[in-house]
């Protein structure tokens, strides 16, 4: 019995890596995270691509869930009972499609804990993917870190607190989770005198990337904002 965490990218299924289609196209049973059992969430929307639709299944999570943590952990211990059920069943291979990376900020490590408690004896793996600050990076151009340069990665669902201390440095600053808090993040931002990369929807026909002061208002919740490295010159961080 054995359960992978596959990392589908950003939301382009050419972002997929061969080992995450091969895995995605072998596996027994593909699960995938949704809001809304009735809705096609982002990760399953990339694995149809490469996985045929009738291995698909969704778990339900309540994947923005901040305040009510009973709430939250019930959706895991459905997710994880049905997943080990399907295991036991039959014995086989499931895997469970995550955006970005399988390690990164992602429902998986959730699942796993709760399949472990459930089924001891089962084997975990990952399969890597692409994050939303590579692929924002390469779409806009902008090296992610140079030389010595440290890269702090930031998650501002709960707010901005530690943004201003981490933009203190000089080293690359991505900021994930925070489009609801888009407005503070740019002032942050402004006041440090750092200039920023926004994405939204990244590899999505809905794809929008440019400066971060060209963009008003709250935007989605997995946009992605990446505050450069100070650079003055070229090699100047070896």
């Amino acid at each position: 019995m054995r359960l992978i965490g596959v990392g589908v990218g950003p939301g382009d299924p050419e972002l997929a890596t061969v080992k995450a289609v091969r895995v995605l196209a072998t596996a027994g049973r593909v699960f995938v995270p949704v809001l809304d059992e009735r809705d096609t969430g982002r990760a399953e929307a990339t694995v149809r691509a490469h996985a045929a639709h009738d291995r698909i299944e969704r778990l339900v999570f309540a994947l923005n869930e901040r305040r009510d943590r009973a709430r939250r952990e019930r959706y895991w211990d459905a997710a994880g009972a049905r997943v080990t059920q399907w295991l036991r069943e039959t014995g086989g291979t499931a895997a469970f499609a995550t955006i970005g990376d399988p390690n990164v900020y992602s429902t998986f490590g959730y699942l796993a804990e709760t399949v472990r408690d459930l089924l001891p004896e089962v084997v975990v793996e990952t399969v890597p993917g692409i994050t939303a600050m590579q692929a924002l990076a390469a779409a806009s151009g902008t090296p992610l870190v140079e030389g010595g340069e440290p890269l702090t990665l930031l998650p501002l669902a709960r707010g901005v607190d530690g943004l201003a201390d981490a933009l203190r440095g000089d080293g690359t600053v991505v900021v994930y989770k925070g489009g609801r808090r888009l407005p503070e993040v740019t002032d942050v931002v402004r006041a440090a005198g750092r200039e920023a990369v926004y994405g939204e929807h990244l590899g999505l026909a809905a794809e929008r990337i440019g400066p971060l002061s060209e963009v008003e208002g709250a935007a989605p919740y997995l946009a992605t904002v990446i505050v450069p490295a100070r650079r003055d010159r070229r090699g100047g961080k070896l």
